[in-house]
């Protein structure tokens, strides 16, 4: 890690380490905004460098104009981590024309949705595990929902849920947050003061890696049912559990074909979506960079990632491995 790892223990255990760029040469890798994909990025990013010799270019980006980049450009050459239910339909023909390939789910299972409840909460009453135990004890979860702000998808498709599970006849008042703060504020308040907190939430995220919730089971997802929730107009609204978002490493072709080593390396990095929310939660508490999170998983975790490694870079890489 070049770029911001020099003068740390990480680097300094590492004399040498760095190979010729030559080995691999310059690839490009986008890194896309939000904290989950700054951390894959930058465990990927020291892994390609210090284990198989790449120069590593990391490009800022976001969904839409990387998706639009590799159509227009085929480039960049990586992207470690892409919400493909959010890529659209240059993603999808993308794919058909076989000018990228999906190399794993970098999250798994990948981006979970839910409506949750403190573990403490449903210790103590078990019988909130399911909507219907929710529904038929209002007073337990303090006989509120705390739903998405206005404009979130998210906040569509739980006003839907909320009149197919008919909340508010039950005895359940629907809450809609202003901004995403608040929503995160009232989840974190309710579990320092052990008070009953019921709503929506996603992941990976800070507060589902600070606070241990439980995604309660809203039934089977229906998929006729999760895409005529997303459509505010729906008039009819049916129940439906959350469906788990694919968050994908993707590779030009080109990429794949000419660095076969380091394809079986992007192949092989995947985090569990709750550990990825435990080190966003260290990340905040720490106040810390998305490259010292790295650094954080990096010296911590060498029996995860120390078997994503082929055995030459598992050699270079070996005083970390110890």
């Amino acid at each position: 890690m070049k770029r911001y790892l020099l003068g740390t223990a990480l680097v300094l255990a590492l004399p040498g380490a760095a190979m010729a760029a030559d080995e691999c040469g310059e690839v490009s890798m986008a890194e896309m905004n939000w904290a989950s994909a700054k951390i894959v990025v930058a465990v990927s990013e020291f892994l390609l460098e210090q284990g198989y010799g790449c120069d590593v270019k990391v490009v800022p980006s976001d969904t839409t104009p990387a998706v639009t980049s590799l159509s227009e450009n085929n480039e960049p050459d990586i992207v470690p981590e892409l919400w493909s239910n959010a890529a659209g339909e240059v993603y999808d023909k993308l794919k058909e024309n076989g000018r990228i390939e999906e190399l794993t789910s970098v999250l798994e299972p990948g981006g979970v949705e839910g409506w949750w409840l403190p573990a403490y909460l449903v210790e103590e009453h078990p019988e909130l595990k399911t909507i219907e135990g929710v529904l038929e004890n209002p007073d337990l979860v303090g006989g509120m929902f705390n739903n998405c702000p206005d404009g979130w998808g998210c906040r569509i498709i739980s006003d839907n849920l909320a009149r197919a599970f008919d909340l508010e006849g039950n005895g359940i008042e629907v809450f809609n947050h202003g901004s995403g703060e608040t929503l995160a504020t009232s989840m974190a308040s309710a579990y320092e003061n052990k008070e009953p907190w019921f709503g929506y939430y996603w992941g990976p995220t800070t507060p589902l890696g600070k606070y241990d919730m439980v995604s309660i089971d809203l039934g089977e997802y229906d998929r006729e049912a999760h895409e005529a929730n997303q459509n505010a107009n729906t008039p009819n609204p049916k129940p439906s559990g959350f469906p788990t978002a694919p968050v994908l490493t993707i590779v030009t072709k080109d990429f794949a074909e000419n660095h076969p080593e380091e394809t079986e390396l992007l192949t092989n990095i995947t985090f569990q979506t709750d550990t990825m929310s435990s080190l966003l939660a260290w990340q905040d508490e720490n106040n810390a960079t998305a490259e010292e999170a790295a650094v954080y998983y990096l010296q911590n975790n060498s029996d995860e990632w120390g078997d994503w490694l082929n055995e030459d870079a598992r050699e270079k890489l070996g005083k970390l491995l110890k």
